[in-house]
């Protein structure tokens, strides 16, 4: 049981209670946890979300950017930290939520091909493209599970989705029909524009504006102003097949991820306003190296993957021609997507036997993994994690790890 709480006149109660919070401050997680053992009072104070701050922006998918930002307000700090833990260890409950079935190419027909499906997390829902449509689908309260049918289903292409991403209440897709798809999310309205001969590989939505890229090797940027929805405004002879795009949270450019199968770097930067490059990205990749996936941290930090096995940190700031860190994936497999929680955890899905790793910026090995597809053989297409679930899309099913379980 609890002990008393200390009487009124003690000289600890007698402190002012900022400089009580000061004291705290000092002590690691183990300290407080003890301390919240002593009395209700002492419970309170040691649990107040201040006293965890410093220690969660040290550990693993706690919900704070490197540079303080909290992006789970709303969650207690300390059970985040608790939570942080099962990441670190890899401790967690895994189930497979939803499975579909491989498409064929024509009926009756032996050759079949399978789904490389997409997604994002908005809050309670999970939006998931499966064939042409992109479906919602609401989130158990818990977070580990899906309800079993969509809330909405948002369609538009002929073929299959590539890829889509979630801004402001908006969907922006593309297709295999080479044309873009824009939703809106609450309500009735989209657009419908065809953007490239061949499919759309790839898109970003941000300011107003869309950029694509697509295996016609170019890359273009779109208005969706008033009267101006789906006018081009720049088309960027990418010379390659573009496999992966961002905008720049500064919204000033964009980085362009191609297949390098020539000479060029496959990593390019381009001014958003005027359509012209920028800058290249490293001097040291080899033919075949094709950049599957970036991702911005920052204006200045990026995150890029691919066929060649790495992962690399970019810091634009301080030099284009060679990366501030890399990580090898251990197996030697393509690494087809990456997220970051924007402090020191970086979540990968590999190319075979649907591999999830967990790494540690801190560190150069990779600090867990997870096979999710076994006996046959399937690539992590795409994941997304909250700061208690990860969730992983391979070819016939989504996978969901839930570091909340134990």
């Amino acid at each position: 049981s609890r002990a008393a709480s200390p009487p009124p006149s003690s000289p600890l109660w007698a402190l002012p209670e900022e400089l009580l919070l000061l004291i705290c401050s000092y002590l690691d997680a183990q300290a407080l946890g003890r301390l919240g053992q002593v009395c209700r009072r002492l419970c309170l104070l040691a649990g107040r979300d201040l006293l965890w701050r410093r220690i969660a922006r040290s550990c693993l998918n706690s919900g704070f950017t490197h540079l303080g930002t909290d992006l789970a307000a709303g969650i207690p700090v300390k059970e985040r930290v608790k939570v942080s833990q099962n990441w670190r260890h890899g401790r967690c409950r895994r189930e497979t939520v939803l499975k579909w079935k491989c498409k064929q190419v024509a009926p009756f027909s032996s050759t079949v091909f399978l789904l490389m499906p997409w997604m994002e997390l908005d809050g309670e829902y999970l939006y998931l493209s499966q064939a042409e449509n992109i479906q919602a689908y609401q989130l158990s309260p818990n977070g580990a599970g899906l309800q079993r049918h969509p809330q909405a289903i948002f369609s538009g292409h002929q073929e299959d989705v590539c890829r889509f991403v979630l801004v402001n209440s908006h969907i922006v897709s593309g297709g295999g029909d080479g044309n873009i798809v824009l939703h809106k999310i609450h309500g009735s309205y989209s657009v419908k524009f065809s953007a490239h001969e061949q499919e759309v590989n790839c898109v970003d939505f941000q300011g107003g504006l869309i950029v694509s890229g697509s295996r016609d090797r170019t890359a273009k940027v779109w208005s969706l102003s008033t009267g101006r929805v789906g006018q081009c405004l720049h088309t960027v002879q990418t010379e390659d097949r573009v496999w992966s795009i961002a905008i720049s949270p500064l919204l000033s450019s964009f980085v362009t991820g191609t297949a390098c199968c020539g000479h060029t770097s496959p990593l390019r930067i381009w001014d958003l306003e005027s359509g012209q490059l920028l800058t290249c990205l490293g001097t040291d990749f080899h033919r075949g190296a094709g950049v599957l996936d970036v991702f911005y941290e920052t204006p200045s930090l990026l995150l890029s993957c691919g066929y060649d096995t790495y992962i690399r940190y970019w810091d634009i700031r301080t030099s284009t021609r060679k990366c501030i860190q890399e990580w090898e994936e251990p197996h030697d497999s393509a690494l087809y997507c990456i997220r970051s929680d924007k402090n020191h955890m970086i979540a990968s899905g590999s190319s075979y036997y649907g591999v999830v790793r967990i790494w540690d910026k801190r560190q150069t090995r990779c600090l867990q993994s997870f096979h999710l597809s076994s006996p046959t053989s399937s690539p992590v297409y795409c994941l997304r994690f909250s700061t208690t679930h990860l969730y992983a899309a391979l070819a016939s099913a989504l996978h969901v790890l839930d570091f909340t379980a134990l």
